[in-house]
């Protein structure tokens, strides 16, 4: 489907059904927050990548494991190390002395869903072989250039408050992300009724798929087709200008940030049953597309890239 074409009303309650029963198959298996939960599935839909930011042992893992359960697509997992290499994630030629020629081996990229765990522990040099594969979706080898699968989202986890044997993650790699999540702490009564679950055994393994890539495909067409206006775009480039102008801020939002937010609220608008993009599609995903990408100067003591985001919500009016 053409972004510039119509969405009929099939198509996105096709495509919002989609969503829905993967959102419905996910709480299943893990406790998450709706918010946490809207965030996976318009990443999903608008063909964007999830880094999980959070604590050990709040269900990061398990999260990204639910959301691959749930649709039947190839999965593989990556745990970060340091002496992981970027070969291990993109793959490399191999001499085949039977043939006697060079055979591209796949690395672990090559599938639908790609977890990778604690990529902050991976080194610099094999962050970076995530650059190509997350932007443009294919992997380029000793000059050849092989496509990776689609659908293709890399769901990345790291912990925020270790900081031993780990590598940040620069500015153009975290600018990959679509969106950044939090799970947080669950409610007494979730985490009660969590311990009781488990004594059962693994709920994420107990799930079946509920999508199949073709329909994944067809969701995202559906969200690229969504109408967006040109004063829609233009309150998401007035909201990126004023993080730029912030005093506070030493990096702000990237034209980048505006074309993954403006993907993103298409995306919220078909999980809400529209056929059409409004301000307050922008508004509620500010926060997880845009706090991410900023970096805050040594003059915000005391504030959060959150804060900034927050400000420049409130003081842009949508035209």
């Amino acid at each position: 489907m053409s972004t510039t074409e119509r969405l009929s009303p099939g198509e996105a309650a096709d495509a919002a059904g989609t969503l829905r029963r993967v959102a419905e198959n996910i709480s299943r298996a893990v406790e998450v927050r709706d918010d946490v939960l809207t965030g996976v599935l318009v990443a999903l839909a608008a063909d964007g990548h999830v880094l999980v930011e959070d604590l050990p042992g709040v269900g990061k893992t398990t999260l990204a494991r639910a959301l691959a359960r749930s649709l039947d697509l190839t999965f593989s997992r990556v745990q970060g190390t340091a002496d992981l290499l970027p070969a291990d994630l993109v793959g490399t030629n191999v001499y085949d002395q039977r043939e006697g020629v060079f055979v591209f081996r796949p690395g672990a990229i090559f599938a639908n869903v790609v977890l990778v765990d604690e990529i902050n522990r991976a080194s610099p040099k094999t962050q970076s072989g995530l650059l190509e594969c997350m932007q443009e979706g294919r992997v380029t080898v000793e000059r050849t250039t092989h496509d990776l699968a689609r659908p293709f989202i890399v769901f990345a986890t790291q912990n925020p408050v270790e900081f031993e044997g780990t590598y940040p993650l620069p500015e153009a790699q975290v600018d990959r992300f679509m969106v950044r999540i939090s799970l947080g702490y669950p409610s007494r009564a979730s985490e009660v009724a969590m311990l009781h679950e488990h004594e059962r055994g693994d709920r994420v393994e107990a799930l079946e798929p509920v999508a199949s890539a073709a329909e994944v495909l067809a969701a995202q067409a559906a969200a690229g087709a969504v109408h967006a206006s040109d004063a829609l775009r233009g309150y998401i480039v007035d909201l990126l200008q004023r993080t730029r102008r912030d005093p506070r801020v030493e990096l702000g939002a990237s034209p980048r940030a505006g074309l993954l937010l403006l993907r993103a609220a298409k995306a919220h608008a078909l999980l809400q049953g529209r056929d059409h993009a409004l301000p307050d599609d922008v508004r509620a995903l500010a926060q997880v597309v845009l706090a991410h990408r900023i970096l805050l100067g040594p003059e915000a003591v005391g504030e959060t890239a959150e804060d900034v985001v927050a400000d420049a919500v409130a003081a842009t009016p949508a035209l």
